[in-house]
């Protein structure tokens, strides 16, 4: 258990650091300096970086199958406790995250003018961000990654209805299973629903498919066999159609899928020690921080750049001092996104279980 618990805080770890260097490749004048010194990274993490985003997919999916199904077929009353507290997780601080966006590209706006600063926001767009419908009503995003939350939560959304709508386990699994290649072989191949939770759930499926494989609950007769028609779902999905998003999910999915194989068997792998295992988990507490945070400092790292250092500063050229700056803004960054978790993120997440059943939603995408 512990293992496992680690092997996904560091993919959590991993994952939350390349889409970091994603958007460091992506926006502002800071974006061109990396592509200017290193090309061949920066092409890099600007093509392939975005891709990280289905390891927090698979994970979610994963972890949202073990709270969902740890007691046995949800209920109509826990679906409905569940998805507030999960709303409530979500939003709480994601909402903060939002202040501190619209703030600091009130900032950004007096130094730099670009296309990737959003506008002040209006009231119906700052609902429809709180409310997680901007993707589907189609409003400017405030901040980068936004629409990940929307999707975030609709998919767990879909994931507790569908295991609601059976009163027999098979029952709920098959109706997931079903989903899951309707979104791996139709929805997923069409953009027009990339705001909807159809296009996502292969992945997240996937996730789900991979906490299975020990029948969910550690007593299994036939790990093998589940872990196999995994491994088929991913390969016959690729076949139809290669999707490097999709071939990166099928593989965290296996990964994840063969270690609930090992439980399943009673085999454990060789520990890590406790003090690494405990500044890996502690990473990964931190990756829906980081998720949340690290765009107001890109903004204001590249406003920064553009009226102070453009030029050069005292001796360094404007590339030095904007490789400088990139790694500036890399470290603000972290240190940002702990302190986040730290002092917003975990007591916000107290506060909504505050009363209710903590067990009930201990599963995060990016924070759990």
């Amino acid at each position: 258990m512990q293992q496992r618990q680690t092997t996904i805080d560091l993919l959590k770890t991993v994952a939350a650091q390349v889409i970091l260097l994603h958007h460091l490749s992506v926006y502002g004048p800071l974006a061109g300096v990396w592509d200017k010194v290193a090309n061949a990274s920066s092409n890099f993490f600007y093509d392939e970086g975005r891709l990280a985003v289905q390891v927090f997919l698979v994970i979610g999916g994963f972890l949202a199958a073990r709270s969902l199904t740890a007691r046995g077929v949800p209920s109509t009353a826990f679906l409905w406790r569940t998805l507030t507290q999960r709303y409530r997780r979500l939003v709480l601080p994601f909402a903060v995250a939002l202040v501190l966006a619209v703030l600091s590209s009130l900032l950004s706006r007096q130094w730099l003018t670009d296309d990737f600063i959003p506008a002040a926001p209006n009231w119906g767009q700052a609902l429809a961000h709180l409310a997680l419908m901007h993707g589907v009503l189609d409003e400017e995003s405030l901040s980068a990654g936004a629409w990940y939350v929307a999707v975030d939560f609709q998919l767990f959304a879909t994931l507790a209805l569908l295991l609601c709508l059976s009163p027999r386990r098979w029952g709920g699994r098959l109706l997931v299973t079903a989903l899951t290649l309707a979104s791996l072989f139709y929805f997923n191949l069409h953009a027009k629903f990339d705001a909807w939770s159809v296009y996502f759930f292969g992945a997240y499926g996937l996730g789900a498919a991979a906490y299975w494989v020990d029948g969910g609950s550690g007593v299994t007769r036939r790990p093998a066999t589940s872990w196999m028609m995994l491994a088929l779902t991913g390969c016959l999905a690729l076949i139809f159609e290669f999707r490097s998003r999709i071939a990166l999910a099928f593989v965290v999915a296996l990964l994840l899928g063969a270690m609930q194989w090992r439980n399943a068997l009673g085999m454990t792998g060789r520990a890590l020690s406790r003090r690494l295992s405990a500044g890996i988990a502690r990473l990964g507490q931190t990756a829906y921080a980081l998720f949340l945070v690290h765009f107001s400092v890109l903004m204001l790292g590249n406003a920064v750049y553009a009226h102070y250092f453009v030029r050069g500063f005292a001796g360094w050229s404007s590339e030095q001092a904007g490789c400088g700056l990139l790694a500036t803004c890399w470290a603000v960054s972290l240190i940002l996104g702990w302190a986040f978790e730290r002092y917003v993120e975990r007591p916000l997440a107290g506060r909504s279980l505050s009363g209710r059943r903590p067990a009930l939603l201990r599963e995060r995408t990016m924070a759990s």
